[in-house]
């Protein structure tokens, strides 16, 4: 590629074989115009991850009253109405939803709602004879804290807990402040597998907006699904103790389907956006390397005003250099500025390391032949006239 940047006038004895000059970017790669760039070659939207309603992705309430494992309650078992004659019990739901009760034995409560869990303890009293007609009472006191970590694009990264009740997306991503500016809209979440079986990602199937990740030779790789199928199991990492699946926010938050559940000693990362700079070169006024807006379109236009303007009014051709997706190539697209401002179709969306250059042509090289013209004539007028 040769680009030649202007910066300032230079005097030539003789300026005339300059219009036979014509200075620009060469490709042998793949060569198209905004009317015909494929679609492959189209920039992607960027979305703002900041103006999504993350309030779209909270679960259903789920009933407190359900009890699961490392659920603390608390068992009262009377026989009589004489305080003697009753027992009450703190009593903690093992990983296998069991609750060992004295001289009862181990009975089965996880899943089960208050009225279930003490008809369940009557059944056990009466079977091993311990009471005739007992009165058993069963009241929760304290749920299960799930400790999980928020890793990524939030503002407050650290390890939090969370009532299992309440133990979400929403409810981490609240936990840690919520979402940094430059936070993306790819969200992993990396569940333990629960012994003898899978982990459950969500409440009721996967939604729409969830993609499963794989994992190969040590490293998490996406694999393409069908998103919305509930049947999707998340895959399990080689070492068989995590399971890992990907949301995307923009998708579920438009869904309005939460229920992301997040186990006790889970891990959520949030996707950190660092794109690219743009390089801005070419017949422009600070030719550069810019930033990249995280969370912004950017078009040609805007490029070559972060470049202070082209530096000749006449200059209309514009390349846009850009990677062509998994592959080592470079394709060059060219814009007219002229029909960009005029155009929004022709006015190119830009994507992260993107190279556009405003090109010479022989309209750029006639016009700064005739400035060096008059340079020379403007010159040698002043010099004549300090000879008298």
């Amino acid at each position: 590629m040769s680009v030649r940047k202007v910066t300032g006038r230079r005097r030539f004895p003789l300026a005339w074989p300059l219009l036979a000059l014509v200075l620009g970017c060469t490709s042998t790669g793949q060569h198209y115009t905004a009317n015909t760039v494929p679609a492959s070659l189209l920039a992607v939207k960027r979305e703002n991850a900041q103006t999504l309603d993350l309030t779209r992705l909270a679960s259903a309430s789920k009933n407190n009253d359900v009890i699961d494992r490392g659920d603390v309650i608390e068992v009262s078992i009377s026989a009589g109405l004489d305080e003697k004659d009753s027992i009450t019990l703190p009593v903690r739901i093992n990983d296998q939803g069991v609750a060992n009760l004295p001289e009862l034995g181990p009975v089965t409560l996880a899943g089960m709602e208050m009225e279930a869990a003490e008809a369940a303890i009557v059944s056990m009293c009466i079977e091993n004879k311990l009471y005739i007609r007992p009165n058993v009472t069963v009241t929760m006191k304290r749920q299960r804290m799930n400790r999980v970590m928020v890793v990524g694009a939030v503002k407050n990264p650290d390890v939090y807990e969370l009532p299992r009740g309440r133990s979400d997306l929403l409810a981490a991503i609240v936990a840690a402040g919520g979402l940094e500016k430059d936070a993306g809209t790819k969200v992993e979440i990396r569940n333990p597998r629960r012994a003898g079986g899978r982990s459950s990602p969500i409440a009721s199937g996967l939604q729409p907006g969830i993609d499963t990740v794989g994992h190969s030779s040590g490293d998490l790789t996406e694999t393409t699904v069908a998103s919305a199928n509930p049947e999707v199991i998340p895959i399990v990492d080689a070492d068989g103790k995590m399971e890992s699946f990907k949301v995307d926010l923009v998708s579920a938050t438009k869904a309005g389907k939460g229920g992301f559940v997040i186990e006790d000693g889970g891990v959520i990362s949030i996707e950190k956006r660092d794109p690219e700079p743009l390089h801005v070169i070419g017949l422009v006024r600070k030719p550069d390397r810019y930033d990249f807006p995280i969370a912004e379109d950017l078009r040609v236009t805007d490029a070559i005003a972060l470049a202070g303007g082209t530096s000749m009014t006449v200059a209309d051709k514009v390349f846009i250099v850009r990677r062509v997706p998994k592959s080592t190539e470079t394709a060059v697209i060219q814009v007219s500025l002229r029909q960009a401002k005029r155009n929004a179709q022709a006015n190119l969306s830009l994507e992260p390391g993107d190279v556009v250059s405003v090109e010479n042509t022989p309209a750029t090289v006639m016009y700064e032949a005739i400035n060096i013209i008059k340079f020379n004539i403007s010159a040698g007028a002043t010099l004549g006239s300090g000879l008298f």
